[in-house]
């Protein structure tokens, strides 16, 4: 089955990258270990693209991880997976992991890439 702007080996949809696989891989287990049914997931995936959607994601289907790991994300969060400030906390340990990781290798997170980091000003 192609679906519009995913890649695809023949009729088979993959992905693009690997965090895309992780993020199906990671919603597979949570949803394994109970932490959500699949209709409550299934609405959580929806309310993310219609929400970029409305923001004016033109929909082509490069985007449609990205609104997949938002979902997982919230879900974990509202399910009390994860408390909101860990998430953020974790999302920018992973950002500085990756800055300092040499493309190809493993990123591996550090106990001081979780050191409180102030803000950057701007917008």
């Amino acid at each position: 089955m192609n679906v519009p702007g995913l890649p695809a080996e023949g009729e088979e949809p993959v992905f693009r990258e690997p965090w895309e696989a992780h993020a199906f891989a990671m919603t597979l287990s949570l949803h394994q270990a109970g932490l959500f049914t699949w209709l409550e997931w299934a609405a959580m995936l929806a309310r993310c693209i219609g929400e970029a959607q409305a923001a004016g994601d033109a929909d082509l289907g490069d985007t449609y991880y990205r609104h997949w790991l938002a979902a997982l994300e919230r879900i974990v969060a509202q399910k009390g997976g994860i408390a909101p400030g860990d998430l953020a906390r974790t999302r920018d340990a992973w950002a500085q992991a990756a800055a300092r990781t040499p493309h190809g290798k493993p990123i591996e997170l550090r106990p001081a890439d979780f050191a409180a980091r102030p803000k950057a000003a701007g917008p």
